[in-house]
């Protein structure tokens, strides 16, 4: 066993001088309950900075439940704007001043009372107990939850699972703390995406399931060198939205994990929508294939090497018209950003999803026939029952069907490559989690973003991986590493 103590001394010393995580300053300023539940309630999925601005405006206006009551829901979302989520934690608030007529318009202190609370859940109750009440509690944080894991102190998939471990091993007086100095030491060094480990303090940290970034030797040597390296690095995400993940670190994200080529599907804009700076990532060279319809559907890729040639779509209108794919060709390999169509509520696009499906094998087959293909995006299906939480009750519906699955069943036996199957078989591994019910943090999800190659690239392929901890979007990154080419 590790030596936990040791392990936070080290955290601590490192992180002194970094940011104070923006509640624990709250309490630290304030000391009042209400301030402390009410800013916690806005960070979920908010940066720091954008959750302090906010309480304070919000602050000027409510610095008491009674005050809060007075404001109507519309003015609170405007006065919170722009925090992630912000109409349903409008929404919380306002139905906040009445859940805490049950306890004499105070904050209660404790967790089972806490949870009664609109917009909080364990995570929030843990947090409030412990920074403003001073309290015995667990705060699991997705950097808590995380690198616990990392360092093997814990072995849990969720962050449920994690306080609940930790609770029965983490010495007591660790509790209060852990959360704010994982956190800052999360944000600052072991990062979710290429962590910092060559600066890590921890030197014997087993570095469970880590990614580390490439040093500065190797970063300078591949600028040098181009792709004398042998590797390539993609990654797929289903934003849900461009212009709204634009808002939430995407441009942060993308510099994060430095791939050559980063594919974006369901951007729900047209060209002319997207601002200047996401058309102009430093580096990047970026393509767009858009719905006709505004708002709807839409497929882009940005690409540090120009491409041979561009092709929207694969030559079907009814398709096209919706910007489902979009395909860079390169000098050995083919690479297409696609969004399959959604089945629908009551299957009502089942049949036109089907009819996409096969015509896309068709057009992916025919490119196969000339240089490696390399197919990315959201396929929206579940292939198999391991691909989703709750494959029996799903059956009739659309991502899980017996259509959809027999379909993938025939593109695979075409030749086509799950990549991430070929390095994990694990079950509880999903790409997309349902905004209702706290599901992502519950791990409530479905697998239904992939990277596919076709059967005579499968040598090429290094590494495949899923990122759940990467948000911004209801699906999570996903990416590969390809061998280039020695032909």
């Amino acid at each position: 066993m590790m030596d936990i103590d040791q392990y936070l001394v080290k955290v601590a010393a490192f992180v002194a001088d970094k940011k104070t995580p923006v509640v624990d300053l709250i309490a630290v300023q304030t000391k009042d309950p209400f301030k402390v539940l009410v800013a916690t309630i806005l960070s979920a999925r908010t940066k720091d900075e954008t959750t302090a601005t906010a309480s304070a405006r919000l602050f000027e206006k409510a610095k008491t439940p009674a005050e809060l009551d007075r404001l109507g829901q519309e003015e609170i979302a405007a006065l919170i704007k722009p925090v992630g989520f912000f109409h349903s934690k409008a929404k919380y608030l306002k139905e906040l001043p009445l859940a805490l007529d049950r306890f004499k318009g105070q904050i209660p202190a404790e967790i089972d009372d806490l949870v009664t609370l609109p917009g909080v859940g364990r995570k929030t109750a843990n947090l409030v107990r412990t920074v403003a009440f001073g309290l015995p509690a667990i705060c699991v944080d997705t950097h808590v939850h995380r690198i616990m894991n990392i360092w093997g102190y814990v072995a849990t998939k969720t962050p449920l699972e994690t306080e609940m471990a930790l609770r029965k091993q983490l010495p007591p007086r660790h509790w209060q703390t852990v959360n704010s100095l994982l956190v800052a030491f999360g944000q600052s060094l072991c990062k979710p995406v290429a962590p910092h480990c060559d600066q890590c303090p921890l030197a014997n940290c087993p570095r469970i399931g880590v990614h580390p970034r490439k040093s500065q030797d190797l970063t300078t040597t591949r600028k040098t060198m181009g792709n004398s390296l042998n590797t390539l690095k993609f990654v797929s995400w289903n934003v849900n939205g461009i212009r709204a993940v634009e808002k939430k670190g995407f441009f942060e994200i993308v510099k994060s994990f430095d791939a050559d080529i980063f594919a974006v599907q369901e951007t729900k804009a047209q060209a002319d929508q997207l601002s200047p700076e996401l058309k102009n990532i430093a580096g990047y060279q970026s393509f767009w294939h858009s719905a006709e319809r505004k708002g709807y559907s839409g497929v882009g890729i940005y690409s540090k090497e120009r491409p041979i040639s561009v092709r929207e779509g694969i030559g079907v209108s009814e398709f096209d018209s919706e910007g489902r794919v979009l395909t860079l060709e390169f000098a050995d390999f083919y690479f297409s950003s696609i969004y399959f169509p959604n089945s629908a509520e009551e299957l009502k696009r089942l049949d036109f999803k089907i009819r996409f499906n096969e015509e896309l094998r068709k057009f992916a087959l025919n490119l196969a026939e000339k240089k490696s293909v390399v197919l990315c995006g959201d396929f929206n299906v579940a292939h198999k029952a391991i691909d989703l939480t709750y494959p029996e009750r799903n059956r009739k519906f659309a991502g899980y069907t017996p259509q959809e699955c027999a379909w993938m069943d025939r593109f695979l036996a075409d030749g086509f490559v799950d990549t991430f199957r070929i390095f994990n078989q694990e079950a509880g591994q999903y790409t997309w989690w349902s905004f209702r019910s706290g599901a992502r943090g519950k791990n409530i999800g479905w697998r239904i973003d992939y990277f596919c190659v076709d059967g005579k690239s499968r040598v090429r392929v290094l590494a495949a991986a899923i990122h759940p901890e990467i948000i911004g979007s209801d699906h999570c990154p996903v990416s590969l590493e390809f061998r280039v080419s020695n032909k």
